[in-house]
């Protein structure tokens, strides 16, 4: 099956652009990215501390067997509802370091919508890095299950 949500990872570069259209309205959307229990579900971590206002910040953590695999933090710089999310994001523990994150929400229709993600890193190193996880896989399996949490909602 073809991965829905596309990553433009230009040569020598230090960011990248993520594209996804998704069968939602973009109210919906944009509360998947803001609502502590919807985050939770579809990106299958725990919400420690989300605060959707500029100037904000937020940690989510998942745990596998009583050990913390990953924990990440940072600050949301701007939020406007429906529209757009600036922020910061850190994964602790990684080599890849802070990166600034561009989220803007498009209505397409009132029942479909777009997403696309700018997200600039340190360098080109530290895009490369994020690069060699399984990141194109692990982004494409959390949309998925954003749009199939949905999917079951209209049924």
């Amino acid at each position: 099956m073809k991965n829905r949500t596309n990553i433009n990872a230009a040569e020598d570069r230090q960011d990248l652009l993520i594209t996804r259209d998704f069968d939602l309205p973009v109210e919906l959307l944009f509360k998947a990215y803001t609502e502590p229990e919807l985050l939770e579900q579809w990106m299958g971590t725990k919400v420690i501390k989300l605060e959707n206002r500029n100037h904000g910040s937020f940690q989510f953590e998942t745990a596998h067997k009583g050990n913390i695999v990953f924990r990440a933090n940072g600050t949301i710089h701007e939020i406007m509802p429906d529209q757009k999310i600036v922020r910061t994001f850190e994964m602790e523990n990684a080599e890849i370091g802070v990166q600034l994150e561009f989220l803007v929400f498009e209505k397409m229709s009132d029942t479909t919508s777009k997403l696309s993600i700018h997200i600039i890193y340190k360098s080109v190193a530290h895009r490369a890095a994020q690069l060699k996880l399984p990141f194109d896989y692990g982004i494409n399996m959390a949309h998925d299950r954003l749009q199939e949490m949905f999917n079951e909602l209209k049924k």
